[in-house]
């Protein structure tokens, strides 16, 4: 009788280990990512597969991954953070943290990572998110920075500096069908987005800020704003309308000797369809001919950011899921898929990277970028330049009132976000 009570006893106290256990194994978390990657480069299919390979060795754990457009996930997390019901965690550019740092909606990641962790990464993927002494994010890649792209089919050389790509865009601008427009243009790219304008900018000489004060109204905007009106309509090497997609349509359709976009579509520019049409290399943005300086693309990254409301369980999942895919193995893995930069430093010298020319010629016009603004008055910059250079770009602003024009709007939005 002992003996079954004892045994009767010992299932109990089991079942009150066990049950607890299983009820934890079969609890559903689901965590949720926004990310500014698309489908269009296969990364957003990247990061769904890293997410449930991940979620493999933790059951009841499911990811939900979400895209939006770059200026959609800064807004869109904006007004989610304050209502506490964003995402758990952000992959994004590195322009976002001066907004969010000033809103105090994401998390310094010092402490959560530490010294050694963060250590490991390239300086200037580090820098770029540094502000108030503390670091607001945990690189993914480095880079983030436009580059000329050409078509060896049409172009066997780069031009060296404006002069060259004026008069080779020229040649290779042609109406081929005879029927009064282009078929063919010397070179295409996302016309009226200041981040595209941006390198033109430090080429002539000039920058958005200068620390937070807003520098636009400086002969160099005006040189840089002439410019670019002057290829859309007096040498006539752009399209008349030209946006990222239709840039990026045309090249790969054998349709463009020259395109500028960034290092996030090099892998799209080689797969198998497209080298059909277009034999694919990299070179810095010709240097401008009037000043001797080469032109200046922002260079950044792309970055983990934690919201400041994340905490618990989620936060210990999402410090987990940042180290795992910021490992040497994942880092090398998008570098040699997607043609990205990796930002650990022991990554960034691996042979895949000095080996690969069209890396080499990433990292070589990298060189000579400049590091986004990542303070909040560089948001300000933004919407300041850009319905002016729009103007600009429709031929119904003078680049000289343009100029003016985005230094007003500048420092009134400062003026407003101090308030």
């Amino acid at each position: 009788m002992k003996r079954a009570i004892a045994s009767s006893l010992l299932v109990l106290l089991l079942l009150v280990l066990i049950v607890p256990v299983g009820y934890a194994a079969e609890k559903k978390i689901t965590f949720t990512i926004w990310t500014k990657e698309s489908e269009a480069q296969g990364v957003l299919q990247e990061i769904v597969k890293l997410a449930s390979d991940f979620a493999k060795s933790r059951p009841g754990l499911t990811f939900e991954v979400i895209n939006y457009g770059v200026e959609d996930l800064r807004q869109n997390f904006q007004s989610a953070a304050f209502a506490g019901t964003g995402p758990d965690l952000l992959w994004t550019v590195s322009d976002h943290a001066g907004p969010f740092v000033a809103m105090k909606i994401i998390k310094p990641v010092d402490d959560l990572f530490g010294k050694d962790y963060l250590g490991g990464f390239a300086r200037p993927g580090l820098e770029a998110v540094e502000l108030d002494g503390k670091t607001w994010g945990v690189p993914i890649s480095v880079g983030n920075h436009l580059m000329l792209m050409y078509n060896k089919k049409l172009i066997k050389t780069p031009p060296q500096n404006t002069d060259e790509l004026i008069k080779i865009g020229k040649e290779l601008t042609r109406d081929l069908n005879k029927d009064g427009k282009p078929d063919q243009y010397g070179l295409v790219y996302n016309l009226n987005e200041p981040f595209f304008f941006a390198p033109w900018l430090g080429g002539f000489g000039g920058w958005p800020l200068d620390g937070t004060k807003p520098t636009l109204g400086t002969q160099a905007m005006v040189d840089a704003l002439q410019f670019v009106h002057d290829l859309k309509y007096v040498h006539k090497i752009v399209p008349l309308e030209c946006d990222y997609d239709g840039a990026d349509a045309l090249f790969k359709e054998g349709k463009a000797a020259m395109l500028i976009n960034g290092d996030w579509a090099l892998a799209g520019y080689q797969t198998d369809e497209v080298k059909k049409k277009v034999d694919f290399a990299v070179a810095r943005i010709p240097m401008v001919a009037k000043t001797g300086r080469w032109p200046s693309p922002m260079t950044s990254g792309i970055y983990f950011m934690l919201p400041e409301y994340l905490s618990g369980e989620k936060l210990e999942i999402a410090k987990e899921f940042v180290k795992y895919c910021t490992s040497s193995e994942v880092q090398l893995m998008f570098t040699k898929k997607y043609k990205r930069l990796p930002a650990l430093a022991s990554a960034l010298n691996s042979p895949l990277v000095s080996a690969d020319p069209i890396l080499k010629g990433s990292a070589d016009q990298m060189v000579v970028g400049k590091p986004m603004p990542t303070v909040s008055e560089m948001r300000a910059a933004w919407d300041a330049m850009r319905p002016n250079q729009e103007a600009v770009m429709a031929d119904k602003m003078s680049a000289k009132d343009a100029a003016t024009a985005m230094q007003n709007a500048c420092e009134k939005l400062i003026r407003e976000m101090a308030k």
